[in-house]
């Protein structure tokens, strides 16, 4: 929850601006200023005070814990103009949380973190537990002294900055990625990875004590980290049983389940009889946590609760790690037009794979340390394999591509080649189709196609057949890749085909480089059209029998009927 504090009748009014955008994550507090903080300070996770930073600093001084446990705090001005991160940026979300202020109310977020400020990765805002002198190995990393990586497997990590690399003699400090248990010195911070699966089977009835005391010793005799427990895992007949239940709850993990002919199937050091007639599986604690692939590390082990019979069971694999393929949609040039969560998955991403010319567009968006890959016209097969082969390989990959990525762009070329073993992320972007409609007015109000006139990868009768089709189906048509310089004769071509369906005054609009600095567009009709004035970076959108020119505007109702 956000407590949302104010003290003028300007600050209640950005207030509620605030708790109307975020309904249901905000709680407004009412009073006198300084009671008003404390009591958000104690109940919420963040807090935003449109008050002067001296006044929050003087309240919340008393009440700081630490960085663990104290929210949030993010300060707003009396004029909106700036949202400072206060208190807990990394920890407490507070550097988020100033962005997404600024989002609303149009302030300007302030945030001083020197990690954030330097475009670096914070070791604490990976998702994963870190520990050791987390201060110390970053003030190495921001300072450019050489520390060493010490990994045991490659994982779609952000990018770190170069000086951050395997190796290290002589380093400065070292970061290391792991799920043992390692010495640590002053200058050593260790990132836990999610990397440990345990198989856990009970009995009816079995403790919550018993069976996190039975996890605890596998793991520490294993010299494992409890904290790079992904999940716990058993079998589906044990999906309710509080012992089991509770052990995953008070480990913060998810309690995955499998059926017992699947746990049957998997090949187990240690099967036993007293499963199988229980639940059916000779196997439930090593089979559930190979049911997933790994290293099983820890064979099936018992408890060993003092008087009397052991109530459980439990073994530990270590799951390989899976890369991460963004698939990343640029939009159609403008820099305003690539999205939000497109510009994250650009900073998210080690290995950054696509064209020279769109890699050029966002460069400046990429986080230091990324690794570019990028080719020429005609290798969109060899840049989809390159991006695959980087995700399988245990990094965060993204693979860029203008418009929408999954619209004549990558996606298809890279989904192909990718197989279940590697995560994949569709990040959508604004289609040319979508841009040109907007410089248009409104001609895709109803029914529309796009349909390419490059017969590089289609035969052109497969083609005309398609254009013939929404045609006679009176669809609107959006053409891509219309005219070039070799292949002139099947924009012409496809015009006459819709001709034979459409009147000759049917609405046409044509634009070039939508977006973009050098767009230009004009209206013009299916009979007006001179197909030498359209080229590769034009779309070209044909009305259907409804679609109107009004006021300049190309517009189709989403209905057959004119409104009066």
């Amino acid at each position: 929850m956000i407590g949302l504090i104010s003290a003028t009748a300007a600050g209640a009014a950005a207030r509620d601006r605030l708790a109307t955008a975020w309904p249901g994550r905000t709680k407004v507090y009412e009073g006198p200023v300084r009671e008003s903080v404390e009591r958000a300070f104690a109940e919420c996770e963040q807090l935003v005070c449109f008050l002067a930073t001296g006044a929050v600093v003087r309240i919340v001084a008393p009440l700081l814990a630490g960085k663990s446990a104290d929210p949030g705090v993010v300060c707003v001005d009396e004029g909106q103009r700036y949202a400072v991160s206060l208190l807990g940026g990394h920890g407490g979300g507070a550097n988020a949380l100033a962005a997404a202020v600024g989002d609303v109310l149009g302030a300007e977020p302030v945030v001083t973190t020197a990690t954030d400020v330097a475009g670096i990765p914070g070791l604490d805002t990976l998702g994963w537990p870190v520990e050791g002198a987390v201060a110390s190995v970053t003030r190495a990393v921001l300072d450019g002294d050489p520390v060493a990586l010490r990994a045991d497997a490659v994982w779609p990590l952000p990018p770190l900055p170069g000086n951050v690399a395997p190796g290290g003699e002589g380093a400065a400090a070292a970061l290391h990625v792991t799920d043992r248990v390692v010495e640590t010195g002053p200058h050593d911070a260790v990132l836990r990875p999610p990397s440990l699966v345990v198989g856990v089977g009970a009995s009816k009835g079995a403790p919550v004590e018993e069976i996190l005391s039975l996890v605890g010793t596998a793991l520490s005799e294993a010299g494992l980290s409890v904290r790079c427990v992904a999940e716990l895992a058993t079998v589906d007949a044990k999906a309710d049983e509080p012992g089991i239940v509770g052990a995953a709850q008070r480990l913060g993990v998810p309690l995955v389940t499998h059926a017992a002919e699947r746990l049957a199937e998997i090949a187990v050091p240690n099967p036993s009889g007293a499963p199988l007639a229980a639940v059916g599986t000779p196997s439930v604690a090593e089979a559930a946590a190979l049911a997933g692939g790994g290293e099983l590390l820890v064979p099936k082990r018992k408890s060993s609760p003092e008087g009397r019979a052991a109530m459980a069971t439990c073994a530990v694999v270590r799951k390989a790690p899976r890369g991460r393929l963004a698939v990343v949609g640029l939009g159609p040039g403008a820099r305003d037009l690539v999205t939000p969560r497109a510009t994250e998955e650009l900073r998210r991403a080690s290995v950054l794979v696509g064209l020279d010319q769109y890699v050029d567009q966002i460069r400046d968006l990429l986080r230091p340390g990324t690794r570019v890959i990028e080719s020429g016209l005609g290798a969109e097969e060899e840049r989809a394999r390159t991006a695959v082969a980087e995700a399988r390989a245990g990094h965060a990959v993204a693979l860029i591509g203008s418009g929408d990525a999954g619209v004549y762009a990558m996606a298809s070329p890279a989904l192909a080649e990718a197989s279940d073993d590697i995560d994949v992320v569709g990040v959508p972007g604004v289609t040319a189709a979508l841009a040109a409609a907007a410089i248009l007015g409104a001609p895709l109000g109803h029914d529309h196609v796009s349909i390419s006139l490059s017969d590089l990868h289609t035969p052109w009768e497969v083609i005309e057949r398609r254009v013939r089709a929404a045609a006679e189906a009176d669809i609107i048509v959006t053409f891509y890749n219309p005219r070039s310089r070799g292949r002139d004769w099947q924009l012409p071509k496809a015009l006459s085909v819709l001709a034979e369906h459409r009147e000759p005054q049917t609405p046409v609009g044509v634009v070039r480089n939508a977006s973009r600095p050098d767009e230009s567009s004009r209206l013009t009709t299916l009979a007006g059209l001179d197909p030498a004035t359209v080229d590769m970076m034009t779309v070209v959108t044909v009305g259907n029998t409804a679609t109107r020119e009004i006021a300049g505007r190309m517009v189709t109702p989403r209905g057959y009927r004119w409104q009066s």
